[in-house]
């Protein structure tokens, strides 16, 4: 797939620099990304292939357990609907044909070249969300290695490294363990204590990141799983960290952390799984 769609809109160009307490002068990144197409099947598209190649990503990064873990992207022209895996393919085969749609009310309808099944946890997980985030277009869950590990502390990381600094005043805690999340009480909590930001700790079960776009929902969980990571060989130390003033870490998070920062840092990933399957994902 391409990384643009047709009849683009103007480029996306923030630059967040200017005079600051910590860089005087500062010249902010630009990204200059396209803002994506104006046309809805055209976009339904785009959002549908990066989504098959996130599954993809996430395989290769062992971020998938089975048949656990699921990611969705709302639909352009149907709003209150989303694309989710089915139930039955492996994240490492998955294809733009093998893609549910479904409602709100959990009706299929749409897609499914292999098969109607998906995972009543992913409906009620992405369900409340996508219904209680309307800036929400994309949502990725699984049980990472390093990510669950981390969930069982029940706290957040420290704010210790500039990778971290993504996530400052933008990442929650869900501090309880309903089991298996199936009705719509448990995910309600989850979509309660998320709020407005943009990733979550599950306690006692994962990781859980959003996004206005596939790809920076997807780049947010990976950098979450390696954060989480940082944190425990941090931990594993013994010794006491160092810690990041605020203004440093808020100088930081307004340059890395935007939408346009996680989308643009999703591109290496993007390119590398399409040399190595030859996009076959978007049949």
């Amino acid at each position: 797939m391409s990384t643009t769609v047709t009849e683009l809109k103007a480029p996306i160009l923030r630059l967040q620099g200017g005079n600051h307490p910590v860089q005087k002068n500062a010249q902010g990144f630009n990204f200059n990304l396209d803002a994506g197409s104006s046309d809805i099947e055209q976009e339904r598209i785009h959002r549908k292939e990066t989504l098959a190649a996130a599954f993809r990503i996430f395989a290769k990064h062992g971020l998938g357990i089975g048949v656990v873990g699921h990611l969705t992207v709302r639909d352009p022209g149907n709003p209150n609907c989303f694309w989710v895996n089915p139930f039955h393919v492996a994240f490492s085969c998955m294809k733009v044909s093998d893609l549910l749609l479904i409602n709100h009310n959990g009706d299929v309808i749409d897609g499914g070249a292999s098969g109607k099944r998906y995972n009543q946890a992913a409906y009620a997980i992405h369900a409340m969300i996508h219904s209680r985030r309307p800036d929400v277009i994309a949502v990725c869950h699984s049980h990472s290695v390093y990510g669950s590990a981390f969930a069982s502390l029940g706290r957040l990381p420290e704010f210790i490294t500039q990778d971290s600094l993504v996530f400052y005043d933008d990442i929650a805690l869900y501090p309880a363990f309903g089991g298996v999340v199936l009705a719509e009480e448990e995910s309600a909590h989850i979509a309660e204590y998320l709020g407005t930001k943009k990733a979550i700790i599950l306690q006692n079960h994962g990781l859980l990141t959003v996004g206005q776009s596939v790809e920076s929902a997807v780049f947010w969980f990976l950098y979450l799983e390696k954060v989480c990571q940082m944190q425990l060989l941090v931990d594993a130390s013994g010794r006491k960290s160092v810690p990041i003033g605020e203004a440093e870490a808020r100088f930081t998070v307004e340059q890395t952390g935007t939408e346009e920062s996680g989308r643009f840092h999703f591109q290496p990933y993007l390119q590398d799984i399409d040399r190595d399957t030859g996009k076959d994902y978007v049949a």
